[in-house]
C-alpha cells in the first residue's frame, strides 16, 4: 500500500517542498530509502524502526520503500524522521495505525524522532515556515521545541508534538493538539538584557566618538593601537549603540541562524544586532560559506550586525580577499556544479591591530 506525507527542507536558507512516499509491498523484510539521502537520512531507517515499537506500534514485516521527491536534489538532515514514520504508519495494509489519511494531506510535518518516539528539534523551523506560506500550505506539525521559532511566521498554524504517538492519535482524532500562538512584535521589542554596554566605557572620547560617527552611517572601522589600549572592548560595545533590529531584519537574522543551529535556547527570533569576531585562523569557507552542502559562513551569521576581526593583520591575505565582494554587494553568492545558492551579508566590519613596532607612541 502506498501513503504520501508533505514535507520540506532547507536548501541554503530557504526551503522546498519534499514528498516522502512510502511504499509497502509482499517481500522479504526491507527498508530502503531513494531520492539522494545522505548518511543522516540513510541512518533515519534504524531510528524510524525503533521509535515504531517502542511507541506501541507493530512494524510491518514487509518490503519498505521510502522515496523522497523530488529524487535530484541531495536531501540531508534528520527532519524527515517524523515524516517517515507517519508514512508507514498510513501505509500499513492490516490495522493501519492511521485511519483518517485524508487528514494528512493538510499538514506538513518535520521533526527528527529518538529511539522512544520522542519528537526531538531540528534546525531550519523558521525557513520551513516561510516556504510552506509561500506554497499556500497553513498548518504544520513541528517538535515542540521549535514551536515558538515556527509560529512567528503569521498565516501558519504550528502545531508542536513531544511524542509520535501523540502526533498519531492527533491525526486520528483522538485527542486535539491547540496551534502554539506566539506575538512576533512582542518577541521583537523584547530585546532583553545585554552583558556589556557602551555607555561602561569612561573616556576613550576620541574613539568612542568614531564608532559613534560609524554606527550612524554603517561605515567599516579599523582600529590600531597597542595592546590592553580597548580596542576588543569598544568593539564588542558596538552593536549596543547601532537601531533596534526591526521585524523584517530579525525574521531574516534568525532564518540564518535557525539553518547553522545557533539559534539561542528558548529563542523564537534574534531580537539584538549579531556580533561575530572569528579566530584569526579562521579558512575562507568558514568565513565567506560554502563546503560540501553549502552553509552560511561568518560574513552572514553577522549580517545586520558586526564582523570583527581581532589581530586583523594576522589573518591570511586569501581570507582577508574574499571580503571584498560581500563588502561591496551585501550578498555572498556559492555556486555549484548543480546549484547556485545566495546567503545575505550585511555588515559592518570592525578591524582591530596591534601597531607595527617600529611606530612611536607620542
Amino acid at each position: 500500500m502506498l501513503s504520501r506525507v508533505i514535507s520540506a527542507a532547507v536548501q541554503g536558507i530557504d526551503s522546498y517542498l519534499i514528498d516522502v512516499e512510502v511504499d509497502i509491498s509482499a517481500g522479504l523484510p526491507t527498508f530502503s530509502t531513494v531520492g539522494l539521502p545522505d548518511a543522516a537520512v540513510k541512518e533515519s531507517k534504524d531510528r524510524v524502526v525503533a521509535a515504531v515499537r517502542n511507541s506501541g506500534f507493530n512494524f510491518p514485516a514487509k518490503r519498505v520503500t521510502v522515496n523522497l521527491a523530488p529524487a535530484d536534489i541531495k536531501k540531508e538532515g534528520a527532519c524527515f524522521d517524523l515524516p517517515i514514520a507517519v508514512g508507514i504508519l498510513a501505509a500499513m495494509e492490516k490495522e493501519p495505525k492511521i485511519t483518517n489519511v485524508e487528514k494528512l494531506k493538510e499538514f506538513c510535518f518535520i521533526g527528527e524522532l529518538a529511539l522512544n518516539g520522542v519528537v526531538r528539534p531540528i534546525k531550519g523551523a523558521l525557513p520551513i515556515a516561510l516556504g510552506l506560506k509561500k506554497h499556500g500550505i497553513t498548518k504544520m506539525i513541528v517538535p515542540a521545541f521549535n514551536a515558538d521559532e515556527a509560529s512567528v511566521v503569521d498565516g501558519i498554524e504550528v502545531f508542536p508534538a513531544s511524542t509520535l504517538q501523540e502526533v498519531v492519535k492527533f491525526i486520528n482524532g483522538e485527542i486535539e493538539i491547540m496551534p502554539h500562538r506566539h506575538s512576533p512584535e512582542g518577541v521583537c521589542s523584547d530585546t532583553g538584557g545585554t552583558d556589556v554596554d557602551f555607555s561602561e566605557v569612561k573616556g576613550q572620547h576620541f574613539a568612542k566618538r568614531a564608532l559613534e560617527v560609524a554606527a550612524a552611517g554603517g561605515h567599516n572601522v579599523i582600529m590600531v593601537g597597542p595592546p590592553g589600549s580597548g580596542k576588543s572592548m569598544l568593539s564588542k560595545r558596538l552593536p549596543t549603540i547601532l537601531p533596534p533590529l526591526s521585524f523584517d531584519e530579525a525574521l531574516e537574522t534568525t532564518k540564518i541562524h535557525s539553518v547553522v543551529g545557533l539559534l539561542p535556547p528558548g529563542k523564537s527570533l534574534v531580537t539584538q544586532r549579531p556580533f561575530r569576531a572569528p579566530h584569526h585562523t579562521i579558512s575562507n569557507i568558514a568565513l565567506i560559506g560554502g563546503g560540501s552542502y553549502p552553509k552560511p559562513g561568518e560574513v552572514s551569521l553577522a549580517h545586520n550586525g558586526v564582523l570583527f576581526l581581532d589581530e586583523m593583520t594576522e589573518f591570511h591575505s586569501d581570507v582577508l580577499d574574499v571580503l571584498r565582494q560581500p563588502l561591496e554587494d551585501h550578498v555572498v553568492t556559492i555556486s555549484r556544479a548543480r546549484h547556485s545558492l545566495s546567503f545575505p551579508a550585511y555588515f559592518m566590519l570592525v578591524g582591530a591591530s596591534n601597531a607595527c613596532g617600529c611606530v612611536a607612541y607620542q
